[in-house]
């Protein structure tokens, strides 16, 4: 069983959020806060692996709140569960695991869980360094905002004036230039490897010629594929053979 916290200064809001984490499988919400003092209370008293945190506590603020809450225990999974859409920079500063806009919906609520869930079987918690940091690409959205770990990013592609950000298991789509995810996706792992994609370099799978000057690029765990001009098969070829 998971425990969760949920730090909400709306009695109603705390309700509803409480049904809508209970509804998922292996989750209990064992505390229930309304301000700064009582949430790092029952913090230390409870240790819940995960916290669902608003960003105005009758006028403190949840991102000083969920700090204090990570100095203590940086191993614990924040999400940012709020109207503030214009903090969640803020909160990816503090590596929150998710950051949630108002009004809420039972199947958002749903996909963070179970990444929660998921992430909790394939690392427990007991095999996780001390300090280890969890990166994660912040996609704004048109009507949410996911923080998505740079791990399961497989490719990402420019079409039709968005940019597709291609997981394992969801594909998200962002107004945010290819450019600017490029800038945030910068090292080894990943590679520009056409004016509209960027690759995950060892989810490569197979090669396949297209036309005089362009590969087809197949990558694993999806069945998307990408393009690559002949210049970067040239730098993959120096990098791997």
């Amino acid at each position: 069983m998971i425990n969760v916290m949920v730090v909400e200064d709306e009695e109603h809001i705390r309700d509803i959020l409480k049904k809508m984490i209970e509804r998922n499988e292996g989750f209990k919400v064992v505390a229930s806060c309304d301000n700064f003092a009582s949430a790092v209370s029952d913090f230390l008293k409870l240790r819940p692996e995960v916290v669902f945190m608003d960003i105005d506590l009758k006028g403190e603020s949840g991102l000083e709140c969920a700090k204090a809450i990570t100095e203590v225990s940086p191993k614990v999974k924040v999400v940012f569960a709020t109207a503030h859409s214009e903090y969640m920079a803020n909160a990816f500063e503090i590596y929150a695991f998710d950051y949630i806009v108002k009004p809420f919906d039972l199947e958002r609520i749903g996909k963070t869980l179970g990444r929660i869930r998921d992430f909790s079987e394939s690392r427990p918690v007991s095999e996780l360094q001390e300090g280890e940091k969890n990166e994660k690409l912040l996609i704004k959205g048109k009507e949410e905002i996911n923080l998505v770990d740079l791990k399961d990013i497989l490719m990402v592609e420019r079409t039709d004036g968005m940019c597709r950000i291609v997981t394992k298991d969801e594909v998200f789509l962002t107004s945010q230039s290819l450019s600017s995810l490029e800038e945030k996706l910068k090292g080894d792992t990943f590679l520009r490897c056409h004016k509209s994609y960027i690759i995950r370099t060892d989810a490569i799978k197979k090669l396949e010629v297209y036309g005089r000057w362009t590969y087809t690029v197949h990558l694993k765990d999806t069945d998307e594929t990408a393009l690559m001009t002949a210049d970067k098969y040239e730098e993959i070829k120096q990098r791997y053979f």
